[in-house]
């Protein structure tokens, strides 16, 4: 081969290297670019994933429910014996109604069945009834920070919810719902929980004549103890709650002489006293105290 040759030889095979060269290049660019796709392309996928998300919640409450303070839950189950020895009944001013129905139980435990709505000023009262007299049988965990409508009778009744919150006992198990929030929506107001099947049909048939009073037919709270005992409505005076914050109405639970606690832990004794029925041989101790002996039915 001559020097022409070779020189022309040498130069092709230069040519072809930096050609390969600029091929390599360009593949690692576009793999670099459909990388940085792929990567953006999921980061959207999970933003659209939350936003449809948290599309789905119904409700401020269901988003981002407020909880009740520590000091306030604590308050529910320190009450002292003496206090609730003392109050007795209390200012009650309705009993529970003695029912003949299927018992009521799940998980192999007598049932609370509560049903009301975060707007109601009666179901703000009994709330804190129930908080009680079901702390002594168990332990709460995420009780809500409500309040009642700010337009319907006693506004702003300062209470608890029961959306959301969790039971444990062994003695008990509870299901609490509230069907709505206390915003307004039209001519009603957001809704919340949705009672199942089940417990929609205990609610119509003991919610109801001749259970309840026609007057009252219908009311929320339900409430039923182990379908023994039913409740429907306020138990006391919810008045006594009005212009109170939750702290002071935790407060004033340990006080005998006070009005919330005549009312509100008067009606826990009630409501203690128709568990340890429901609950008979298996009741706790708490059930032959004389509050709860002199409250009961």
């Amino acid at each position: 081969m001559g020097k022409a040759a070779a020189r022309e030889h040498r130069q092709e095979r230069v040519e072809a290297v930096r050609a390969q060269q600029a091929r390599e290049a360009r593949r690692k660019v576009v793999l670099s670019v459909t990388a940085v796709a792929v990567v953006v392309a999921v980061i959207a996928a999970l933003v659209v994933v939350k936003v449809v998300t948290s599309g789905h919640q119904t409700g401020p409450s269901a988003s981002a429910p407020n909880l009740a303070s520590a000091s306030v839950v604590s308050a529910l189950s320190t009450v002292p014996a003496a206090t609730f020895n003392t109050v007795g009944a209390g200012t009650l001013t309705a009993r529970p109604v003695p029912i003949t129905a299927a018992a009521l139980t799940a998980d192999g435990k007598a049932r609370v069945l509560y049903d009301g709505a975060e707007y109601c000023p009666y179901c703000a009262g009994e709330r804190w009834a129930v908080a009680v007299a079901l702390s002594r049988f168990g332990t709460w965990s995420g009780l809500g920070a409500t309040s009642s409508s700010s337009t319907d009778t006693y506004p702003n009744t300062a209470t608890l919810a029961f959306h959301g919150a969790t039971y444990a006992s062994t003695y008990l198990s509870f299901t609490g719902y509230e069907e709505t929030t206390n915003q307004p929506q039209g001519t009603s107001y957001v809704p919340l929980d949705t009672l199942p099947a089940a417990d929609q049909a205990i609610v119509r048939m003991f919610d109801a004549v001749p259970y309840i009073p026609a007057a009252s037919a219908g009311s929320i709270p339900f409430i039923d103890i182990g379908g023994r005992y039913v409740i429907s409505g306020a138990s006391y005076d919810v008045s006594v709650l009005q212009g109170k914050t939750r702290e002071q109405i935790a407060a004033a639970l340990k006080d005998p002489n006070s009005d919330v606690a005549k009312a509100i832990i008067g009606t826990a004794n009630v409501i203690t006293a128709d568990i340890c029925k429901v609950l008979g041989s298996t009741a706790p101790a708490v059930c032959s105290s004389p509050g709860v002996v002199s409250a009961g039915p």
